[in-house]
């Protein structure tokens, strides 16, 4: 009887140990995640961000198309990311542990890859602030946020038996990542990254570091030839010590024209505690026993085997990096291996965090910051000096602010007058608000604009003052040929201001001369528009970008001088032209500029696929066909008025973007066949054909090259 008893035991135990392996089996090898990526875009950045942690799009340099990495301004081809993600480091059971999310890698992240240790727990949810956007939410912190989670307590993919290389030892961290961008024209260049970092294991971790590790390199993609090594080795680094921010820039390159861009990656601060966790803040902790918090920079060569610039190649070596900065006589070294042309890697950390018990949670926020290099080239080169970075150190500055938000004397408390809002809550990421962004209407003619908008801007009350401060609108426009510099929101220029009378802001010449009698409005469009603007003597062809903002008063309380309201919200891409023809009931010929074509167009880009001619005087729908002196097809397309936007030629691929306004009745052709080969001289026929009456007219142009 008991022989039965002790084997009816030990199967119950065994069938139990089962019950518990399978238990945890699937605890940890549920369904994936699917991995998603979006990328930001309601100001002047486009910052790729995955669900799985990492920061950038690491093929840009070779695939163009799709997002971005860190792409500023938007449409430029300026890149200033490979990859970057968050590392965390601590002892645990006296052991360091780093869990990281981005590493050196040369494709960049793959699911499962030594160093890429978080896994995505959901997708990437998308909110807004602006009540005009249809992801509006009262929740929202900025115009454009993004909110995900993500974990590191995964040693195997999610539903599969593969081990993620590496990560034998994980802290067992659950993290909710959100990222936030302004539209606004003094907040478009900077995207913020919190953190938000939890210990959900059953130990402690002792002396935390937190870090963002980078690989910032800038390059303009649509212009450099350049590939492999030769693309990423352009770069130098340096140090913002008084604005908590490594930064990097390019020194040389075939495409150095078309860059002069630096991108700064700054660390804002962190809570731990509910209290604020910066260096500033010292005698606070001293005073509870704990260590003093540090802000650390860190560069080193991609790859590097050689101290101080070699890579981390474990979690030991990952801590350090996270707990060390480089001493002064290496940051500031004016010539030797730290001013060396090459591919470096940025890392900006923060701690120690004493300690973080099981269930608690840090805070831990960066910035990725963008900014025009100024000074120019010298001997083909650019510098990097006090003058150069100004624009970044103002910057930086604005991104600051904005973490600080009610917190303006940045002791991490809510101090006598600081609550503006009333709520009782220190508030951060606030911004003070410009007016908001006039809708606005262009219609394009031939040779010409017509430019509407309405006066919804003059309602705007700013949310820190409370005021209806309201004082003006403006008008910008670029010239013929800006938009080959592919920076054509810094080649803006102010044509016209009109602002309120009898007070020491702006012009003081009123709204008559551009206020309508009565309010205009178009079919299909439900504003009432207000003011109307004509701009004349406008060349066909050419690219334009016009763009129009409303501003306010300043404030003088708050020190802020006349705030704008956003120039990437209201930018228009505008071509001047032929409107659509009526073949039917009017004698219009259709035609060809520039004829002849004569080696190149001044519109043309720098590269054979990057030219064009015009077709105008095309009727709505148009079927266009090229052909030789003999007759041999060419080249076919259609048109279509209402829905053309230059997507079949590649010029506007590379010197085109959002919000393009055509006249209708233009088409481009990049002078390629069907085969994508360049045409030779010659002279060419071409048909048009009216699709809607079967009419056809004919014509033709001359190649010389």
């Amino acid at each position: 009887m008991r022989k039965y008893c002790l084997l009816y035991l030990r199967a119950f135990m065994m069938k139990h140990k089962l019950f518990i392996f399978l238990s945890l089996h699937l605890l940890y090898t549920q369904a994936q995640t699917p991995f998603s990526q979006k990328y930001t875009n309601v100001g002047r950045i486009g910052l790729n961000i995955t669900n799985a942690g990492t920061i950038g799009k690491p093929d840009v340099s070779t695939n163009t198309n799709g997002n971005p990495s860190l792409e500023f301004p938007i449409g430029s081809g300026i890149e200033h990311l490979f990859e970057s993600g968050l590392w965390i480091g601590a002892f645990v059971d006296g052991q360091p542990r780093v869990s990281s999310s981005s590493i050196e890698a040369v494709k960049g992240y793959s699911t499962g890859a030594s160093g890429f240790e978080f896994t995505q727990t959901t997708g990437i949810d998308e909110r807004s602030s602006l009540t005009s956007s249809s992801k509006y939410s009262s929740s929202a912190i900025s115009h454009q946020d993004f909110y995900f989670q993500m974990t590191d307590k995964y040693t195997v993919i999610p539903g599969t038996s593969q081990a993620i290389q590496g990560h034998d030892f994980p802290l067992f961290a659950d993290v909710k990542v959100e990222s936030y961008a302004w539209n606004y024209s003094f907040a478009d260049y900077f995207v913020i990254l919190n953190y938000t970092i939890t210990n959900n294991s059953s130990k402690n971790w002792d002396s935390v570091y937190l870090g963002l590790y980078s690989d910032m390199v800038v390059r303009n993609v649509n212009v450099t030839q350049e590939t492999g090594t030769a693309f990423f080795n352009k770069g130098r680094c340096g140090f913002d010590s008084t604005n908590t921010a490594v930064y990097a820039f390019q020194v040389k390159g075939d495409d150095i024209d078309y860059t002069q861009s630096y991108v700064g990656l700054q660390l804002l601060g962190a809570e731990w505690r509910n209290r604020y966790f910066h260096p500033s803040q010292k005698d606070y902790f001293i005073k509870n026993g704990w260590s003093i918090p540090k802000i650390n920079a860190q560069f080193w060569n991609y790859g590097g085997t050689n101290p101080p610039f070699a890579k981390a190649n474990d979690d030991i070596e990952r801590y350090s990096k996270l707990q060390t900065t480089m001493d002064s006589s290496t940051l500031f070294m004016p010539t030797g291996p730290y001013n060396s042309t090459n591919n470096w890697i940025q890392m900006i950390s923060t701690g120690p965090f004493m300690s973080i018990a099981p269930g608690e949670t840090v805070k831990f926020t960066v910035a990725f910051v963008c900014a025009k290099q100024l000074g120019g080239l010298s001997n083909n080169q650019t510098t990097d000096n006090e003058s150069n970075r100004k624009e970044l150190t103002n910057h930086l500055g604005w991104t600051k602010r904005t973490y600080l938000g009610e917190d303006a004397n940045e002791n991490g408390m809510l101090d006598s007058l600081e609550d503006l809002n009333g709520n009782k809550v220190l508030d951060r990421f606030i911004l003070p608000s410009p007016p908001a962004t006039p809708k606005t209407k262009i219609v394009t003619g031939n040779n010409k604009v017509d430019i509407y908008w309405d006066a919804s801007a003059e309602l705007s009350i700013d949310p820190l003052s409370k005021k209806k401060d309201f004082e003006g609108y403006k008008i910008y426009r670029t010239n013929p040929g800006d938009d080959l510099k592919l920076n054509l929101q810094d080649a803006k220029n102010l044509i016209a201001q009109y602002d309120k009378s009898g007070n020491n802001i702006g012009f003081n010449n009123n709204f008559k001369a551009v206020k309508l009698n009565q309010p205009k409005t178009f079919e299909g469009d439900s504003t009432s528009y207000t003011y109307h603007y004509e701009m004349t003597g406008l060349l066909n062809g050419w690219q334009y970008m016009f763009i129009i903002t409303s501003f306010d008063e300043g404030d003088e309380q708050l020190g802020l001088d006349p705030l704008e309201s956003s120039f990437s919200e209201n930018d228009f891409r505008v071509y001047t032209g032929a409107s659509p023809s009526d073949y039917i009931n009017k004698d219009i010929q259709p035609g060809v500029y520039p004829n002849p074509y004569k080696t190149s167009a001044a519109w043309d880009g720098n590269t054979s696929r990057t030219k064009k001619i015009m077709f105008y005087n095309l009727p709505k729908n148009a079927k266009v066909t090229i052909y030789t002196a003999a007759g041999d097809i060419v080249k076919t397309f259609e048109h279509h008025a209402e829905t053309y936007l230059g997507e079949d030629t590649r010029w506007f691929d590379n010197y085109g973007g959002e919000n393009t306004i055509m006249p209708g009745g233009e088409h481009a052709w990049d002078m390629l066949s069907e085969s994508k080969t360049a045409i030779s001289t010659g002279i060419y026929l071409y048909t048009i054909l009216d699709i809607d009456s079967g009419k056809i007219k004919s014509g033709s142009l001359a190649i010389i090259k």
